[in-house]
């Protein structure tokens, strides 16, 4: 019995915490359109290089490990 208790809790529990997290803020309705549910998303900025996809930083460190930089 307890079980069954259990299992009923946690389903409402579960439908709450769905229906939370689709609702609404105060003001807008569902007929607001599209805009008012998804709104656009930031545009991303650059993609920066990482130093292990860098063509100059790789070509500084096969220099160094060559011996043809002396400024270290």
């Amino acid at each position: 019995m307890y079980m069954l208790i259990a299992i009923v809790v946690t389903a409402v529990v579960i439908f709450l915490a769905w229906r939370g997290i689709g609702a609404h803020p105060s003001g807008a309705t569902e007929t607001s359109g599209p805009q008012a549910r998804h709104p656009s998303r930031p545009t991303r900025p650059t993609r920066t290089i990482a130093p292990d996809d860098d063509p100059e930083f790789l070509g500084e460190i096969d220099r160094k490990l060559r011996g043809e930089d002396k400024s270290s």
